[in-house]
Order: structure tokens, then sequence, then C-alpha cells
């Protein structure tokens, strides 16, 4: 059974009357909050100056009045002395003797938010027996009763100050359990390093920022806890604060390559307050935002001149049509073959360029990366020569993944052209992906040839530059390095002891599981309706059907988990798949399919409604658009 408010008040305000000693709490304001039955009959205070909000003031003007500080020429003036007294909130003991011979002590201490508690002790009879000790104790001299009576009194005043201590104590305890808490609960590591460089303070958010190091580091020597290679890169900055200099930096940890920023804070006192935190997520949104800005401004610098370059090959071509058309020797006509070529291919050149600055944006979706990797591997076979072999290494876990395929997929098959080129006619080709810690995936192209000469090391990512001659356009890394930064990534080139290899950094973004719910599948095929059923089962799925946009509307008002709506565009009866998109719930996911071409006005229009799958598609099409959907 629950104890109510009111059956609270009653048995604190029982609790308190049956205290032997006087009690009142009076708040900031100087506002009676609470008194006891003692406080009332010890001073004959009327029932209104014990009553909550009752006035300090006119507690004291009352008592001033009835004698209580003996005989007064100016109330006002002991009412005044009093608030003052009060307000100052500062713990105190004393003793005095009442106008009516009783001997009282008033023991008051300051509340946490303002206001002050008073504790009103009777201690006539323990005055008294301390004069009956010094009348009739002759063996005692005169200077042990005194001491003896100073030290009672002594006594007294200790216990006030002790008990205003503990309360001191009590608060600085909630207060130091609410700042650990609060730093616990920061995305930050957060800690204090002594003279010594060792943590005296942690929020034990260490692990958390830096995976793999210990959470319980107090007492422990920073380099310690960090790990050698760590401490290196920020031991200069630490030494810095311990000058006195207040140091931020970032830095790449090595075990999972996260970016950490670092704050180092001198504390006045030869220590120095430590903050950490994982930047990982914000440096790869930056990256990628800066890399759309300079391909911005690529766009800008280069769309003019592409323009009138344009021109300039389009008549170049014209007038070398003219003359390819006269009667000219075998040699100019040679010339006039070779200028039209040079020239198309600066069309192509062109052509590579604005595909390279126009405004290509990822699009991430579920991708199966084993068979994007499988498929990749399917399609650049044929362009290899015999000698050359292609081989893939993937060790990423078998879940599937956020990124743009088209365009990671696009950068793979030119690094493998590329690879190609430098194997000549025998030599082997690898691909291999794997993921570092839980941020990045990693994949490099390998290969047996020759390697980065120097120069290319320093410059192949530039564009234009090229190695091989006339062959070759030089803008080939450089969107593979374009399409790696807009997805927040890196790109690097090494020698290795066989050959040369590209890497290719990118975010480990793990796509969303599939949600396993209720799917309204509308298809008035029955041959295609139990083939995508067979599909949404396989995908965890349970399935109701309907044939027609009338009969999906109304399993769909009676029917509350529906999770997804997968439905034809042309359906039995009057009304399409697009008339039930319309009308269907913003929130209910809603997928299209749709055997008719992207010229059909149809289809044009459910691009504009919902995601569209065009038949024939596959099962991991279709999940790959459901996650994408979740996410």
């Amino acid at each position: 059974m629950d104890i109510t408010e009111q059956q609270i008040k009653a048995m604190t305000t029982a609790g308190l009357n049956l205290i032997g000693q006087a009690l009142s709490i009076y708040d900031s304001q100087l506002r009676l909050v609470v008194s006891n039955r003692p406080f009332q009959v010890m001073f004959d205070l009327p029932d209104e100056l014990v009553q909550p909000g009752a006035l300090f003031s006119d507690t004291i003007r009352h008592l001033a009045a009835n004698g209580e500080y003996g005989e007064v020429t100016d109330v006002e003036e002991i009412v005044d002395q009093r608030i003052n007294q009060a307000l100052t909130f500062e713990p105190h003991y004393m003793e005095r003797v009442r106008a009516n011979g009783r001997v009282i002590s008033v023991e008051g201490a300051p509340l946490p938010k303002g206001g002050w508690v008073t504790v009103y002790t009777d201690i006539t009879n323990t005055k008294k027996a301390e004069a009956l000790l010094r009348a009739r104790s002759e063996e005692l001299s005169d200077q042990l009763l005194d001491r003896a009576e100073e030290l009672s009194a002594t006594n007294r005043k200790l216990a006030a100050a002790n008990a205003a201590l503990e309360e001191a104590k009590r608060q600085l305890t909630e207060i130091e359990a609410r700042t650990r808490m609060t730093t616990e609960m920061m995305p930050a590591h957060i800690a204090h390093l002594d003279r010594e460089g060792r943590y005296d303070y942690s929020n034990r958010r260490l692990s958390s920022v830096m995976p793999g190091r210990p959470s319980d580091i107090l007492d422990m020597h920073v380099s310690q806890a960090l790990g050698v290679a760590a401490f290196a890169r920020v031991e200069p900055y630490l030494q810095k604060a311990y000058g006195g200099e207040t140091s931020v930096f970032e830095f790449t940890e090595d075990q999972d390559s996260r970016r950490i920023r670092v704050s180092f804070s001198p504390d006045g006192e030869g220590g120095v307050y430590v903050m950490s935190v994982d930047i990982t997520e914000e440096t790869q949104a930056r990256v990628a935002l800066q890399q759309t800005r300079r391909r911005e401004m690529a766009a800008q610098m280069t769309s003019g001149l592409a323009h009138d370059f344009s021109n300039l090959l389009t008549i170049i071509l014209g007038m070398q049509s003219r003359l390819e058309k006269m009667p000219l020797p075998e040699d100019a006509r040679e010339l006039v073959a070779a200028t039209q070529q040079t020239a198309r291919r600066g069309g192509q050149l062109l052509h590579r360029i604005a595909d390279m600055t126009s405004s290509r944006t990822p699009q991430p979706k579920a991708t199966d990366m084993r068979g994007m990797l499988e498929d990749l591997r399917i399609l650049a076979s044929p362009s290899l020569p015999r000698g050359v072999g292609l081989s893939v290494v993937n060790t990423l876990p078998d879940e599937a993944l956020m990124l743009d395929p088209g365009m990671v997929q696009d950068a793979l098959l030119n690094l493998v052209l590329n690879a190609r080129d430098a194997c000549g006619e025998s030599g082997q080709v690898t691909i291999s992906a794997h993921k570092i810690g839980a941020i990045w995936i990693e994949i490099a192209v390998s290969d047996t040839g020759p390697g980065f000469s120097d120069e290319a090391l320093e410059k192949a990512l530039n564009p234009f530059f090229t190695t091989k001659g006339s062959k070759g356009s030089g803008l080939g890394l450089p969107m593979v390095y374009d399409t790696v930064k807009l997805a927040g990534g890196n790109l690097s080139l090494r020698n290795t002891p066989s050959g040369a290899s590209v890497v290719l950094r990118m975010p480990y973004r793990p796509a969303p599981p599939i949600q396993e719910g209720l799917v309204l599948l509308v298809e008035d095929n029955d041959d295609l309706r139990g083939q995508f059923r067979e599909m949404l089962v396989d995908l965890g799925f349970n399935v109701i059907e309907a044939i027609s946009s009338d009969e999906a509307l109304a399993l769909i008002s009676n029917l509350e988990d529906i999770a997804l709506v997968l439905s034809d565009i042309r359906l039995e009866g009057q009304g399409t798949g697009l008339d039930l998109a319309e009308k269907l719930d913003p929130a209910l996911p809603c997928i299209l399919m749709t055997s008719l071409p992207y010229s059909d006005p149809l289809h044009r229009k459910a691009l504009t409604l919902a995601p569209v799958l065009h038949k024939p598609f596959t099962k991991a099409q279709l999940s790959a658009l459901i996650r994408t959907e979740a996410a």
C-alpha cells in the first residue's frame, strides 16, 4: 500500500513534536517552513506564528513585546537587528538567559538553498547542576570548576560545529556525485593528471574514445594508459601544458585509425586537465564536404573553358571534314586524319572533365560487398590478357554496408584496368578488402608490375598527370580519389615488394537490419505474385496479398501491423499503384514495381512518389532497397 503525501506530512509532524527540543526552519525569505510543538510552547507563540509562511519579523516582534529579551525601549530596533543577523545564514551556537529565568542554548545552521534551521534546548537543569557542583564541592578548586564549566560549554559548541561540518560534507558529497555522473555521461574522456603524469581523476570513458585502452586508469601513468604510439603523438603537447600553455590538437591513433581531438589545460597547481573526443565521423563528414566544395569550384572554373574549347574543336572538326572532301595528296590526307583523331580525343577529354566536375552525389544504399566484388571480378576478367590473373580476397563481415555501389565499382574497375596496364602481358592483380576496427573498410588493388616511380607517388593524384603518354588522360586516379573523398574516406599509393598498390579507405557503416513484419504485396499477375512472395518470405517477412488498389486499401484500413507496401504500377481495376501510393499514410513505406520503360509517363510519375524497382529484379536488389528505406 502506497503512503500518501498527506500521511508522510502527518508522520513527519508527529515525529518532530516528540523531540524534546524546540525546532524551527525558515527559508531564505525569512518565512517559516516548519516548526514543532515544543517551539510554540517554549516561547508561548500564538497559532498564526507557527503556521507555514509566518514571517520571522512578526515572531521577533511578538517575543520582544512580551519581554523575551528583557526590557526593550525600541522593539523595531530589536527586530531589525535580529533580521540582519538571520540574513547572514552563518552557523552559530549561543546560550542566553530568558526573562523568565530559564537558560536555553540556541544552535543554528544554514541550509543548502538558503534559509536556516534552529534548535532551542532548555539547559536550565544543566546549569543548576553546574552551580550545585560549585557550591558543594569544597574539595575542588574554583579553577577546576571554571574549567569544567568552560569545557561543558565548549563541548556543546563543538557538537554544533560538528553538525554543521557533517551537513557541509553531505552537500559536497552530493555535488561530487552529480559532477561525476555528469562527466561519465559525456561522450568524451575527461581526466586530470598530477605533476608526475598520473591520473588522479577519470570519468572512465577512455576505452570508449580509444577502444582497447583500459577504463580503470587511476594512479596509472598516461604513457601506460595510452600506449607507446599514441603517447608519442601527444607528449609534446602535454609538455607544453605542464609548462603552462593550453593545447588543442588532433591525431590519428593506430589501432582503429580513429581521429581524436585532445585538449590539455594547466590547472595552475602543476597538474593538467585532459579532454579527449572521438571526432572520426566529424572528420569523415568534413572531408566529404571539402571535396564537394572543391568540385564546385573546379566546375565553375572549367565550365566556361570547356564550352569555349568545345566550340573550337567543333570548328576544327568541321574544317577537317571539308579538307577531307578535297583532292589532297596522300600525306595531306594522313595529316587530316591525325588532326581529326586528335580533336575527337580532345572532345573525349572534355567529357571526362565534365564527368569529374559535375554534381556527382553519392547515393548510399545497402550493398552486399561479397556480391559486388564478385560482379566486379566477372566484369573485369574479359578485359585482362591471358597471362594476367585477377583474384579477390574479401575478409569483410558478411553484412550489407551503406555505400554507393555504382561509384565504388566504377572506381575499382578503373584501378583494375590501371593495374592491367602496369602488368603488361603477364602478372597478377589482387583486390583485397578488410575491416579496420569499427571505423573503416579498406579495399586495396595491387599488381605485380614495376611499381610507382617517385614522381608518380608524388603526382599521380594530380589531374592530367599520366605515365602512359598519349594513351592516358591523367584523370583516372583523380576520379577515384574524388569518389573516395566524397564518401568521407581517403586514398593512398604505395609500392609493395612485388609491385604497386592503391588503397581506398572508406567509412564502415553497416546497413540497418531488415525489420521483420507484415508486407502487403499488390500484384495482379499470379505467377509474379508467387515469385515476389517467395522473395519476401526468404527475407523474413510475413506476406498478405491483394490484386487491386481498392483491395489493398481495404486491407490497410483493417490491419495495423503492415510494415511495408510492395505494389506494381499497373493493377486490376481502375486504380493504379500510383493511386494507392498517393492514398497511403506517409509514415508507411511503399516500394513500386514496373516493367514500363523510364520514358513512360507512369514510370516517371512513380519516381516522384516512391522508390521504383524495375522488373525483373533479384532478391538482393529488393533487400537492398528495403534496407535503404529503413535507413
